[in-house]
């Protein structure tokens, strides 16, 4: 590990301050990722930017037509909300699918999503109920939001302040894990949001996706034979020693069926 400045802000204005300072800057938000690279100098920043004590952009407040998340709000405590689990049920699920309980008692919502790992749980979510991220330069559509692999529509300097996920008529997560990781290799999130359906992938491209056949074919019909024959292509998708590309298709279907099958129990 290189060696780097540390930064402790007590505010989000100090913190983006600090960022705005050094192109070389990252954001410390559950340092799962982030702390892993710098060990093996795969990053290797100037200044580390802890966003630990900044208490404004942790906590969950829901309501009738969402639930929004603080940044820094870890993944226990989405997955043991009760007002999540009463809100969107899949919501809390996923969080409580995210690594083991050391990564779920550290790892913050928006260090998941900044950071777009293709595996990650939490994009699934973001893009499969159509979520807002907000941050301290205005708000992001999710659809318009990841970009690619470990890319997102993030400014340098930008940090997330909160994720508003609306609330589903009913939805539900489900992945083919890695036994080792729990890494999605692939994780579809399905959610019917009473004017259409939404139907976003992780794990298996360069970032989460949407699939408009299917979500074209569960409007029309909100069952698991809507989706149970439709083919995925494999142009595209992530092949590695884990899985094939053609494999990871093949998944999508079936984890896709089965998210459906979840969503209406």
């Amino acid at each position: 590990m290189h060696a780097f400045n540390y930064h402790r802000p007590s505010n989000v204005n100090d913190a983006a301050a600090l960022a705005a300072k050094s192109a070389d800057a990252k954001l410390l938000a559950g340092g799962q990722s982030l702390v892993q690279a710098m060990k093996l100098r795969l990053a290797a920043p100037s200044d580390i930017i802890d966003l630990g004590m900044i208490k404004e952009l942790a906590g969950i407040k829901v309501d009738a037509k969402s639930v929004t998340l603080g940044a820094m709000t870890r993944h226990a405590e989405v997955a043991d909300s009760a007002e999540v689990k009463k809100a969107i049920p899949a919501l809390a699920a996923l969080a409580g699918m995210i690594g083991d309980r050391q990564v779920r008692n550290m790892g913050t919502l928006g260090g998941a999503i900044a950071n777009s790992d293709p595996a990650a749980d939490y994009p699934a979510a973001v893009l499969g109920l159509g979520a807002s991220i907000t941050t301290t330069k205005g708000t992001h559509a999710a659809d318009k939001f990841f970009k690619g692999l470990y890319e997102t529509a993030l400014k340098p300097g930008e940090i997330i302040t909160s994720v508003s996920f609306p609330v589903p008529k009913r939805a539900a997560y489900m992945k083919f894990k890695n036994p080792a990781s729990r890494f999605a290799i692939v994780g579809v999130f399905v959610a019917d949001m009473g004017n259409g359906v939404r139907v976003a992938v992780t794990g298996a491209g360069p970032c989460a996706l949407r699939l408009a056949e299917m979500e074209k074919a569960l409007t029309a019909k909100f069952a698991p034979e809507s989706v149970a024959n439709l083919k995925v292509k494999a142009d595209g998708l992530n092949s590695d020693l884990h899985a094939s590309a053609e494999y990871r298709a093949h998944l999508i279907t079936v984890m896709a069926k089965r998210a459906v099958e979840a969503a209406l129990k």
